[in-house]
């Protein structure tokens, strides 16, 4: 059978708003008479992508895509795995690619400096004195994370903003090296965190996935989240057989549904109630 390609890519390029029907319209429609199944976001400020099907299909798609305005260079992280991870394709039209809500953030023209996945190593193997800031959600940091990195502590990346308040003071004029999943919450959040007062603020380049494509799990404890069917991937980007509590939605790897209080569909040790017991009389 053949293996299902999984792609994940985004780019901060200035799209006229008024074109935007009309691109989303073009890339429903082949990405619809070519089986494949994802969700495409376009915004004025660019687009955001991850997208699952045939090689041939997706390959087919990235051409397209790089014929349009501003994505020539558009840089893609590939996956492999056996069924397609997502249920449907949508294509979106949004007002941010990802969500931050705070204006004057324009990464395509302001962007931190980006850590290639490979300097980050060396810095690590070396060990330089820097602070890996996880900007990450608590529930997807839960599953992996690079060693001793410092968790932002938030519950969805809006809350970042508040979540650098509390920050050490120290470290705004320490290296700090943000990082998340595919790199794109970074592309915001270091801006932000340069206009606080950071002053050695840099992002990994292409994130979590992209280390573990080029540099396997060395410094990285556990899997990776990722917002699909997988639920997870290892270091290989192979899919580790966690699982999205149904209750509760937080994700469980395979130690936690071994544990007594995981019951399909019910509950997970996250969520699990201890019976109410009553006084016998």
């Amino acid at each position: 059978m053949e293996r299902v390609l999984n792609i994940a890519a985004y780019k901060f390029t200035p799209f006229e708003a008024d074109t935007l029907p009309t691109v989303k319209q073009n890339l429903l429609s082949q990405c619809l008479e070519s089986g494949l199944r994802g969700t495409i976001l376009l915004s004025p400020e660019g687009i955001n992508l991850f997208i699952a099907g045939m090689a041939d299909a997706v390959n087919a798609l990235v051409s397209s895509l790089r014929e349009l305005p501003g994505l020539a260079d558009l840089e893609v992280k590939e996956s492999w795995s056996d069924e397609l991870p997502f249920n449907r394709m949508l294509v979106k039209i949004k007002t941010e690619i990802i969500a931050f809500g705070i204006e004057g953030i324009d990464p395509a023209h302001a962007p931190s400096p980006k850590l290639p996945p490979r300097e980050l190593k060396q810095w690590l193997d070396e060990g330089r004195k820097i602070t890996l800031l996880d900007t990450r959600n608590d529930y997807e940091v839960r599953l992996g994370a690079f060693r001793d990195a410092l968790p932002a502590g938030v519950d969805h990346f809006r809350d970042f903003p508040a979540a650098v308040e509390k920050l050490p003071e120290h470290l705004k004029d320490e290296p700090v090296v943000m990082y998340c999943t595919g790199g794109i919450r970074c592309e915001k959040a270091g801006p932000f965190m340069a206009k606080a007062g950071f002053k050695h603020v840099f992002q990994l380049e292409g994130g979590i996935l992209k280390y573990f494509e080029e540099c396997g799990g060395e410094h990285y404890d556990g899997e990776c989240f990722v917002f699909d069917r997988r639920v997870g991937v290892d270091p290989e980007l192979k899919e580790t057989g966690s699982v999205l509590c149904f209750a509760c939605q937080m994700p469980l790897t395979l130690t936690d549904q071994a544990d007594p209080r995981y019951v399909y569909e019910k509950s997970c040790p996250y969520c699990y109630a201890e019976p109410a017991t009553t006084d016998a009389t």
